[in-house]
């Protein structure tokens, strides 16, 4: 049984430089609290950093992935300052996620809602129990889900993520992957096998590709398409030049695997 002298966060890294944080809050559903959100940001700001890492599993202890807010927390002392602040807290942590200069994987089970369903939505890829469930439910108490419709609208088409805003109403793991929220749904026992097989095909490719790749992916999508294409341009041309794309291509005409 979980105490208040256990850590809200846990965090493991394998010899491969993968790193994976275990939100610890399973009796409140991980609920996205302030000391959470403090420890996530720190995790992060320390990922950033570390030329050792390689990709981010995030995961969940319990029963569910994370069900947004601390609710009782955020009506404990309300004022339009402590909300500002509140949303801008986890708005940084949220972009922080985009910023990292490594992928980002969702281990999604149970239910994932509000700020919860936000966390999944800002991962760059979510694999996802069979079981699990979606929403942005907040509408349901009055309060339309904001911050998490700027994450859902840029995964789903805006239909899907408007009726979803607007209704609160949950979608099921298959229904998430159809509308774009998560790449991959497998039976709950399967979940861990199914993350450890695409985290094992990114980290066989060179940190530098992935990290100039991730940082194009979300920059050209805010640009228009001309601009995409000549960000695009100096993007790979810089890659091209780096030593793990030069082995990489003369691997390729030498028909042998790259050495890196």
């Amino acid at each position: 049984m979980l105490t208040t002298d256990d850590p809200l966060l846990l965090r493991h890294q394998d010899s491969r430089g993968v790193i994976t944080l275990t939100l610890n809050r399973p009796q409140a559903f991980n609920s996205l609290s302030e000391a959470m959100l403090d420890a996530l940001q720190t995790e992060l700001d320390a990922i950033a950093q570390d030329s050792t890492a390689r990709l981010l599993v995030i995961k969940a202890a319990g029963k569910a992935f994370c069900a947004g807010h601390d609710l009782k927390e955020m009506r404990a002392a309300p004022s339009t300052a402590y909300y500002e602040s509140l949303f801008a807290q986890c708005g940084r942590m949220m972009m922080g996620l985009q910023r990292l200069p490594v992928p980002v994987i969702a281990q999604v089970q149970g239910i994932a809602t509000a700020a919860g369903c936000q966390l999944v939505a800002m991962c760059d890829l979510a694999v996802a129990a069979s079981d699990a469930r979606f929403a942005v439910s907040g509408v349901n108490l009055g309060l339309f889900c904001a911050t998490p419709s700027v994450a859902l609208s840029r995964n789903l088409g805006r239909k899907a993520a408007f009726e979803m805003l607007v209704t609160g109403a949950f979608i099921g793991a298959e229904e998430a992957r159809a509308k774009g929220l998560v790449n991959r749904v497998v039976a709950p026992e399967q979940v861990e096998a199914e993350v450890e097989a695409l985290v094992a095909s990114i980290v066989a490719k060179p940190r530098v590709a992935l990290a100039m790749g991730k940082a194009l992916f979300y920059r050209q999508l805010e640009e228009g398409i001309e601009a995409a294409y000549a960000d695009a341009v100096q993007t790979m041309a810089c890659n091209m030049m780096d030593d793990c794309a030069l082995e990489g291509v003369q691997a390729f005409i030498d028909k042998r695997k790259p050495n890196w």
